[in-house]
C-alpha cells in the first residue's frame, strides 16, 4: 500500500471525527428537546406538525406502543412508494413518459426504500419518473433514516430512565430528527454539489451529438442476424439529482437517481464532491456514538463504542486500499503495466485508493451507494466489503440502526465478561438479565439466518442461478453478496447479477423486510425491559464500560460472531477465487 493511499484514509478519518464530535452533542440537544440555533426557524414547523397529525410531545408510549408506531408508519410508506411506481404512467412530472414499473420491481423498491436498504434492480434513469423519485423514493430516504435513529433514541432513553413503563414517543422521535438533522444538513449538501455539476432540474433527457460516430454491432441470436447500426447522438439524463444525492448518503440510504449512482458524472462530477459524499455516508451514524455519550452523561461511553468501531474501520478500510492498489498477476504476466493497481471497474478520476475508501465506507455504513464496481474488485478487495455488511452494519451501520446494532454487541460482551466472573452483568447501571439475551441473541441471529438461508435457496434454483453472469467461485460471490446486501439493509451489489427478475425481486425482498423489522422490535423489547430496571450503583465487580479492555472486548465479540458465522460462506467464494487468481500467476 503506497503512502498516498495511507494520507488519503488518515485525512478521512480525520475530517470525519472532527466534524462527527460537535455534531453529535448537537444531536444529543435536539433529542433532549433543548433549544438550538434552528429552534426559531423550525419549533413552529414542528409544532405545527403535531397540531396536524393531533400528537402531544409529551405523550409518551411504551415499547409496544412504539413498535406498532414505528410499523404502521413504515408499513403506509412502502404501500405509497408502491402505488407511485405502478401508477406513474398516469401521473405528472413524467417527461420522458414512462410506463407502470412491473409488480415485482414495485415490490422490491417499495420495501427497499421503506427499510433504508435502498437495493435497485432497475436503471432510474430509464424506469422512475420525477415523480416518483421524488416523491416515492426521496421522502422514504428521508423517512426511513428517521425512523431508524428513532429507534435507537428510544433505546438510549430505556438506559437513563429508572423504573418507568414508557420509552418516549415515536412521532417527535422521528420528526425531531427529519425537521433539525436530516433536512438542514441535506440542504446544505446538496447546495454544495449543485455547485460542483450535480444536475438538479425538471427537463427531459437531452440528446445530443457525438463527435466521433460508433459503430454499434448486435450478435446473432436465434433466428435474428446480426445487426449493424451507426450510433451518431447519445441521450444524456436530466432530473432533481442533487437534492437526492444529498439525503441517499446523509441517510445512509445509498439509492443513486441514475443506474451507476455515484459513478455517474452527475452524481459524483469533481473530486471535493466525492470526498463530501463518502464522507457524508458516516457522518450521522459516527456523530450518534458522541450523542450515546452525551445523553447517558458519559462521554467516555460515546468514545469507547466510537473507538470499536474506528479500530475495525481502519484495520478494513487499509486491507481494500491494499488489495486494490495491488496488480493482478494474470494481467503482469502478459506484460499489461498495472502499476496504478486494479482500475477495472473504477472511474479514472477516483482510481483505486478513493474507490476502496467508498467501497468500505458504504459497506460499513448500511448505505449501499458506489462510486466503483465491487464485482471487478480483487478477491481480497471484494471479500473485505462483503465482510464488512456480514458483521451486521454496526461498524458505524445505518443512522440508528447501526449504533443500536453495536450496543446489543455491547450487551452480549458484558453478558460474556460477566460469566467469566460468575456476576450479573450490568451496562450503564442496568443488570442484563435473561430476556435482554434471548432478544439480543434474536438481533445477531436473524441476519445471518436470513443471507445464509436465501444464497443456498438461491444457488439451487434454476431461477437463482439463472441471473448470474460468472461461474464458479465469483458467481457464488454475486449471489451471497446479493443477500448479505439485502439481508443487512445495504443495498450495494457486485453489479454481475441480473436480479431485476420475480425471484430476486420477491426473495431480496422479503430478506430486506425481515432484517430491517425483525430486529427493530426485538431493540425496542430491550429497550422497554431496560427502561423498567432500576438503577445499579457501580460496584467493585462491575465492569468498566469505557476501558481499553472493554473496546477490545467488543472488537473481539463483533468480529467473532462475524467469522464463526460467515468464513465457510466466503471461503467458498473469495477466498477461493483468489487461491485460483495466484496459483495461476
Amino acid at each position: 500500500m503506497s503512502g498516498y493511499g495511507v494520507f488519503q484514509v488518515l485525512l478521512y478519518f480525520a475530517v470525519l471525527t472532527a466534524l462527527a464530535v460537535p455534531l453529535g452533542s448537537f444531536m444529543a440537544r435536539v433529542y433532549r428537546g433543548e433549544p438550538t440555533f434552528l429552534t426559531p426557524v423550525v419549533g413552529p414547523i414542528e409544532r405545527l406538525i403535531y397540531k396536524v397529525i393531533g400528537v402531544h410531545a409529551d405523550d409518551a408510549m411504551d415499547w409496544k406502543r412504539y413498535t406498532f408506531a414505528a410499523l404502521l408508519f413504515n408499513v403506509i410508506g412502502a404501500l405509497v412508494v408502491y402505488a407511485l411506481q405502478r401508477l406513474q404512467g398516469v401521473l405528472p412530472l413524467n417527461p420522458q413518459a414512462f410506463g407502470a414499473v412491473t409488480p415485482d420491481s414495485s415490490f422490491n423498491t417499495a420495501i427497499s426504500f421503506a427499510t433504508n436498504t435502498n437495493w435497485q434492480g432497475y436503471g432510474g434513469e430509464s424506469t422512475m419518473s420525477y415523480l416518483t423519485q421524488m416523491l416515492g423514493l426521496n421522502v422514504q430516504n428521508f423517512l426511513s433514516a428517521a425512523a431508524g435513529m428513532a429507534v435507537l433514541i428510544a433505546l438510549l432513553r430505556a438506559f437513563m430512565r429508572k423504573q418507568a413503563a414508557t420509552i418516549g414517543n415515536f412521532w417527535v422521535d422521528l420528526t425531531r430528527s427529519t425537521l433539525y438533522i436530516l433536512l438542514p444538513l441535506s440542504l446544505v449538501l446538496a447546495l454544495v454539489l449543485v455547485s460542483q455539476g450535480v444536475v438538479q432540474n425538471f427537463e427531459a433527457a437531452q440528446d445530443v451529438p457525438l463527435l466521433e460516430p460508433v459503430e454499434a454491432v448486435t450478435p446473432a441470436k436465434d433466428d435474428q442476424p446480426e445487426k449493424k447500426e451507426i450510433i451518431k447522438q447519445q441521450s444524456l439524463p436530466q432530473g432533481p439529482a442533487a437534492s437526492q444525492v444529498a439525503i441517499k448518503q446523509l441517510g445512509t440510504n445509498g439509492g443513486g437517481f441514475f443506474n451507476v449512482n455515484s459513478a455517474h458524472p452527475y452524481e459524483n462530477p469533481t473530486p471535493l464532491a466525492n470526498f463530501l459524499e463518502v464522507l457524508a455516508i458516516l457522518l450521522i451514524s459516527a456523530g450518534l456514538c458522541f450523542t450515546f455519550g452525551d445523553l447517558v452523561n458519559d462521554r467516555r461511553q460515546g468514545w469507547a463504542i466510537y473507538a470499536a468501531m474506528s479500530a475495525i474501520f481502519l484495520v478494513l478500510t487499509f486491507g481494500v486500499v491494499a488489495a486494490e492498489q495491488t496488480a493482478n498477476p494474470q494481467l503482469t504476466a502478459l506484460g499489461v503495466d498495472a502499476s496504478s493497481g486494479n482500475m477495472e471497474g473504477k472511474e479514472v478520476r477516483f482510481g483505486p485508493v478513493n474507490s476502496a475508501i467508498w467501497a468500505s465506507a458504504t459497506t460499513a455504513a448500511s448505505n449501499g451507494s458506489v462510486n466503483s464496481m465491487h464485482d471487478s474488485y480483487t478477491p481480497l478487495g471484494g471479500l473485505i466489503p462483503m465482510w464488512l455488511i456480514q458483521l451486521g452494519e454496526v461498524i458505524y451501520g445505518g443512522v440508528g440502526s447501526g449504533l443500536y446494532g453495536m450496543l446489543v454487541f455491547a450487551l452480549i460482551a458484558v453478558f460474556v465478561a460477566g460469566l467469566m466472573v460468575g456476576r450479573t452483568p450490568e451496562y450503564l447501571g442496568k443488570k442484563i438479565e435473561a430476556y435482554e439475551m434471548k432478544m439480543a441473541s434474536l438481533v445477531i441471529l436473524i441476519p445471518p439466518f436470513v443471507v445464509l438461508i436465501g444464497t443456498a435457496v438461491a444457488v439451487v434454483l434454476d431461477a437463482g442461478l439463472a441471473g448470474l453472469s460468472n461461474p464458479g467461485p465469483h458467481g457464488f460471490s454475486q449471489i451471497l453478496y446479493a443477500f448479505s446486501s439485502a439481508g443487512n439493509n445495504n443495498g450495494s451489489a457486485f453489479a454481475g447479477l441480473s436480479a431485476n427478475t420475480p425471484f430476486y425481486n420477491t426473495a431480496l425482498g422479503i430478506a430486506m423486510w425481515l432484517a430491517r423489522y425483525w430486529l427493530m422490535v426485538p431493540v425496542l423489547a430491550i429497550a422497554g425491559s431496560l427502561a423498567a430496571k432500576k438503577n445499579v450503583p457501580a460496584s467493585s465487580g462491575t465492569l468498566p464500560t469505557h476501558t481499553p479492555l472493554f473496546v477490545g472486548l467488543l472488537i473481539g465479540t463483533v468480529l467473532l460472531v462475524g467469522a464463526l458465522t460467515f468464513l465457510p460462506a466466503l471461503a467458498l467464494g473469495p477466498v477461493v477465487e483468489h487461491l485460483i487468481l495466484f496459483a495461476a500467476k
